[in-house]
């Protein structure tokens, strides 16, 4: 996956907004929370990172082409960055990003749904 094909599919969530912001990520948002950012190590190698479950948090960290968020992980919360994105994994990222869409919605006010019309979201 590459930055455009991550903007163009993260985009495809119901109320989502993009932002750059960090040094040039591609941060993607809903109800103002962060639920996906693409960025370029410094290798020149794009990464992706995205909240999970405790479980998938578990399984990842332990997979090739995966690893804890740094930033986030450091600080206790499930995020994990998968760094191998020549396109094996493209799929993978796709169900991973469409999760963390899912949980940071669920973590989001009845009120504010029912503001962004997303009450009918199905909600993980």
């Amino acid at each position: 996956m590459n930055h455009n094909t991550f903007n163009q599919f993260c985009d495809s969530f119901k109320a989502s907004t993009y932002v750059v912001q960090w040094g040039g990520s591609h941060v993607w948002k809903v109800a103002g929370k962060v639920f996906a950012i693409g960025f370029t190590l410094k290798d020149g190698q794009e990464a992706y990172t995205f909240k999970t479950s405790p479980r998938n948090y578990h399984f990842l960290q332990q997979s090739e082409g995966y690893r804890p968020a740094p930033y986030f992980a450091n600080r206790g919360m499930k995020w994990i960055q998968q760094i191998q994105t020549s396109g094996s994994l493209d799929e993978e990222l796709q169900y991973y990003l469409s999760e963390s869409y899912g949980l940071v919605l669920s973590g989001v006010s009845k009120r504010k749904r029912m503001e962004l019309g997303l009450m009918d979201e199905s909600l993980k």
